[in-house]
């Protein structure tokens, strides 16, 4: 008797920031069309690190600021799209709670951590956590207290999380791939990869991620 067909693997990178809402919106969107595929592919996802703001100063900034200045939105249209995105979120089950004094962050410290989740195959679950920390805590994901505090929940030593953040052991390679990636032409998040040849840019709907696996469904 002839063995049924293996079932394929899927490897997934994704490169994002834990402050970009579009981010964990289309990873939202990608987990309903694996589900809607349940059984098709073995999937593995990999996050890979980007920053938003690579020159935030220590401080922060206030968030509406930062997202006029950057972006040159009004304040109404920045209000706008505040409501849309936590409708959005609601819809896909994450919590958006967006406040008035909500400050953007530099992440180049929770990426160095991400790296090391990797290492210890908890990295989709501190990246989930990071981004809870950030838009429903309302929480500075670049506290070293923070941050190691999501790596406990994650189920990773809280001690050895606030060990890599301090050392910094890290911090060379994450930079050496922020630059890979830029280099690549990712200059936008989220951005998705499948099996390192079919690249989907932003947070797309579940319906073209399903495209996407079907295509590459049908390629194997």
């Amino acid at each position: 008797m002839n063995p049924g067909p293996k079932t394929p693997n899927l490897k997934i990178d994704i490169v994002s920031d834990v402050v970009c809402p579009w981010c964990i919106i289309g990873y939202k969107q990608l987990l309903k069309a694996l589900e809607s595929m349940s059984g098709q592919f073995n999937a593995e996802i990999e996050w890979h690190p980007f920053e938003l703001n690579p020159y935030m100063p220590p401080e922060g900034q206030d968030l509406r600021e930062h997202v006029i200045q950057k972006y040159g939105t009004t304040p109404e249209q920045s209000k706008a799209a505040r409501a849309r995105m936590t409708e959005l979120g609601t819809e896909l089950g994450f919590t958006f709670a967006y406040a008035d004094d909500m400050r953007m962050v530099n992440t180049f410290s929770a990426h160095q951590l991400l790296h090391w989740a990797r290492t210890m195959q908890k990295q989709t679950e501190l990246k989930l956590e990071l981004f809870a920390a950030f838009f429903t805590q309302r929480e500075d994901v670049s506290d070293f207290t923070v941050l190691s505090a999501a790596a406990a929940r994650a189920g990773l030593s809280e001690k050895e999380a606030l060990a890599v953040l301090q050392d910094g052991r890290y911090a060379e390679l994450v930079r050496e791939e922020l630059d890979t990636w830029l280099d690549n032409g990712v200059h936008a998040v989220p951005t998705f990869f499948f099996n390192k040849k079919f690249q989907v840019p932003g947070a797309q709907e579940a319906e073209t991620f399903v495209r996407v696996l079907e295509r590459i469904k049908a390629s194997e």
